[in-house]
């Protein structure tokens, strides 16, 4: 088990230092930041002392160097836009994207887990039919386009509900709702194939053979040995969630991470970009690696075949 962490941890560790060289040289191969920040009516002179003011001057190996330090230290830079730390800027906006992010995937699983296991029971009846239209539907429809019916429905003509705005926790129900939405016909389709499975394989049939009730053969043995790609693939839909955060926040107006780099993208504030990119790398490789080690534990098995 330790040896299976360890070499999980190392990979992951080798996968951030990739994701941190890789949105260092975009960022620097979207243009001269120097006379960006300086304007259309930014002379020569000017354009210099920016560049010698901000290190960029400086060969691309040191500034990378630099940067990596700042980033393991906790030094983010400072916000061009907003003139304050960057650090200090997205701690205050991450409880935002986590909230949603969290309500989001607990909205998924609850719909998921129903769904995928009435479906799996009875393999190609109308139940069946009708969860997979649920999940094409959900899965053809645009996430910007699902905020906006779940706007027009419960803010506009139900009037129950806020448009925008994180002041509480009912600004949160309708971007947890359509976010959660977004990733449920992934884990659909996982738990109802593993589930499909899981009843027809022999170890099931053996335990009906010695008269255990369907409900005990369903929950710990069936669904048991389905949590293992359940919990890879939510880890995966949870690291998607927080990147794909940007639209939803934006739509409903809440100040989180996602609204962040789009008010930084739109703005030039290259740090911010830079920081909120890694940040949202390294909770998705820190998901992943927590899925990996957890799986392990539910089947050791999983060790072995690594």
């Amino acid at each position: 088990m330790l040896s299976y962490a360890l070499r999980r941890s190392v990979m992951s560790l080798l996968v951030l230092f990739t994701i941190t060289v890789l949105c260092f040289m975009m960022l620097k191969a979207s243009g001269d930041l120097a006379t960006t920040l300086a304007g259309e009516g930014g002379g020569a002179d000017y354009v210099e002392f920016l560049r010698k003011t901000y290190g960029l001057d400086q060969p691309l190996i040191i500034q990378y160097w630099n940067w990596l330090k700042g980033v393991f230290s906790g030094n983010l830079g400072m916000s061009f836009y907003f003139n304050i730390p960057v650090t200090d800027l997205i701690l205050a906006r991450l409880p935002v994207t986590l909230t949603l992010g969290l309500g989001a995937m607990a909205i998924a699983l609850c719909i998921a887990f129903p769904l995928g296991i009435v479906a799996a029971l009875r393999p190609g009846s109308m139940v069946d039919y009708l969860v997979s239209l649920v999940v094409l539907v959900a899965q053809a429809t645009p996430i910007f386009w699902m905020s906006f019916l779940l706007i027009l429905l419960f803010a506009i003509n139900l009037g129950i509900l806020p448009a925008s705005g994180s002041a509480g926790l009912r600004n949160f129900i309708m971007p947890c709702l359509a976010l959660g939405l977004y990733s449920t016909p992934a884990i659909i389709r996982i738990i109802r194939g593993e589930m499909i499975e899981a009843l027809a394989s022999d170890y099931v049939r053996t335990a009906r053979a010695k008269g255990l009730g369907y409900g005990t053969i369903l929950l710990r043995h069936a669904l048991r040995n389905t949590l293992v790609p359940v919990v890879a693939i939510s880890s995966v839909q949870f690291g998607f969630l927080l990147g794909g955060s940007v639209v939803v926040e934006t739509v409903f107006a809440l100040r989180g991470i996602g609204y962040l780099t789009w008010e930084a993208i739109t703005q030039n504030d290259y740090p911010v970009v830079q920081a909120t990119v890694v940040i949202v790398s390294a909770f998705y490789v820190v998901l992943t690696l927590a899925a990996d080690i957890l799986n392990c534990l539910i089947d050791p098995r999983v060790r072995l075949t690594d």
